[in-house]
């Protein structure tokens, strides 16, 4: 049995699968959250381990079973968990979604030459919500703290951690710290040293690089007993959340498009080369398996489809009705959807805006339309920027906003693209176990290639594949026109 763990900003999933991919077992915990209005958004990492060690109980307990040969952790991106030289947590780990950091953000940009400068040097231009600008804010901020620190890590590698007592980092999500050079796949101290002062505090503490097919370890027998698995199970390098994502809906060679429509977006594709663009707006990751995947992120997705239902006093059910009652461009209303910042564009301080307001458009149905749409076309932007011109022919839909039928119909008519939904919904936990296994075989010197694990592992929800209706694509690319029009006005115009 393989084990894949996916530590998100809301909860932990556990999910335990056999060789050939079949779930035996689930198992979920929730997460608290420290939140305040200057943008900061923090977790304590002892609430991840606790999580955890629940959500793999009642997997196991689900299964019946506890012979887990392997374990993967996703983990939710950019997170920064700093210790001291007694491997003690110092402080609260500040999230992807903390946008208390744009200030030092900023300064880092500017410091290290502007963000052309940046591209060129290091192959990837910070923006707010990376690791690099938490570090700055913790010297500025918490001094004391900052001289502390001995030891950093992300989510996923801290739990890797805690399970086997080794303090490892692989490509994929240090790529997402930003002192990190994805095309060569070292850290990039320099980065560090204009933060620290050249003292080497922060270089030294950075933990070692290893392969995507390389073991972390072994989980600890004291950790073993306490979860109730057997003693002898390694720990791949597991990743960030959207690089077991990746490998969770078979996009580990060229051509497979992911799109995630959860409380974030993402959108990202398998490349065997680095990522051209150096407009700063694609993050240019590397895979988590093999090769790199090129990512665009946006903030705001169905947490903002979510509020403003509430606002109505509708729920999700009412969708399905409002996108089937109206037409694409809702009737001129359009949402710039900005309602916690944004990172694509690279806007931390926006706001929402409502555009377009006319006696006959302002429905209930229209307002509904005009939120997906301004979501949707938002992340479609970034999948514009990565295919660099070309045309997605299939993209994986995966997220809460998979479920929606108009929803995927919508995208499937604004692409021209087939939309396809995986059978299994927790694509990070997925991956996380995909990888396990992988790296598993490797182990056992029968090594089985990530493409050949995809096409065992992960199949087609039937029924739910979306194929574009022509007849609604020029009302879609007007819609779209207008969006980046209205949006340019209000942030790029000046």
């Amino acid at each position: 049995m393989y084990l894949g763990i996916d530590c998100g900003t809301q909860g932990t999933k556990a999910l335990l699968i056999d060789e050939a991919g079949v779930a035996a077992g689930r198992g979920y915990a929730p997460h608290a959250l420290i939140e305040r209005e200057n943008g900061r958004r923090e977790q304590e990492p002892r609430w991840w381990v606790e999580a955890l060690k629940a959500s793999v109980q009642q997997a196991l307990a689900a299964a019946g079973r506890n012979d887990v040969q392997a374990i993967g952790i996703s983990g939710q991106q950019h997170g920064l968990v700093v210790l001291d030289d007694h491997f003690e947590v110092i402080r609260p780990a500040k999230l992807w979604n903390d946008t208390e950091t744009a200030k030092q953000n900023a300064e880092i940009v500017a410091m290290l030459g502007g963000p052309q400068a940046m591209m060129e040097r290091f192959g990837i231009l910070p923006l707010t919500g990376y690791t690099v600008s938490k570090l700055l804010w913790l010297k500025q901020v918490e001094p004391e703290n900052f001289a502390r620190v001995r030891h950093i890590l992300l989510p996923h590698e801290y739990l890797n951690f805690w399970l086997t007592g080794q303090m490892c980092a692989e490509y994929g999500d240090a790529s997402g710290t930003a002192y990190f050079d994805p095309r060569t796949r070292t850290w990039a101290r320099e980065i560090l040293d204009a933060i620290d002062g050249g003292s080497g505090q922060l270089f030294a503490a950075l933990p070692k690089l290893i392969q995507s097919d390389e073991i972390v370890g072994t989980v600890l027998p004291e950790i073993a007993a306490e979860l109730g698995i057997s003693e002898g199970c390694v720990v791949s390098p597991g990743g960030g959340d959207n690089m077991m994502g990746a490998i969770g809906t078979g996009n580990v060679r060229d051509g497979v498009v992911t799109l995630s429509l959860g409380t974030s977006s993402t959108v990202y594709t398998h490349m065997s080369a680095p990522s051209t663009d150096r407009s700063g707006n694609v993050a240019p990751f590397c895979a988590s398996s093999d090769g790199w995947l090129p990512l665009v992120c946006t903030m705001n997705a169905t947490n903002v489809v979510t509020q403003t239902l509430q606002v109505l006093g509708r729920t999700v059910a009412d969708i399905e009705p409002a996108l089937e009652a109206t037409m694409p461009g809702a009737g001129g209303l359009t949402f710039l959807p900005f309602l916690h910042g944004e990172r694509t564009p690279d806007l931390p301080e926006a706001k929402g805006s409502l555009v377009g307001i006319s006696a006959n458009n302002f429905t209930p149905e229209n307002l509904v339309r005009a939120v997906i749409e301004g979501v949707s076309f938002g992340v479609l932007e970034g999948l514009n920027l990565i295919l660099e011109g070309k045309k997605a022919e299939v993209i994986y839909v995966i997220g809460g906003g998979s479920k929606s039928n108009a929803w995927r119909q919508l995208l499937a008519d604004a692409t021209g693209a087939v939309i396809e939904v995986p059978v299994e919904e927790e694509a990070g936990s997925l991956g996380a176990a995909i990888q396990a296994m992988q790296v598993a075989s490797v182990h056992s010197g029968a090594p089985v290639s990530y493409e050949e694990l995809a096409q065992r592992m992960v199949k087609v929800a039937p029924g739910r594949t979306m194929r574009p209706n022509a007849e609604r694509a020029a009302g879609y690319d007007a819609a779209r026109n207008t969006y980046r029009r209205r949006l340019k006005e209000l942030y790029f115009s000046k």
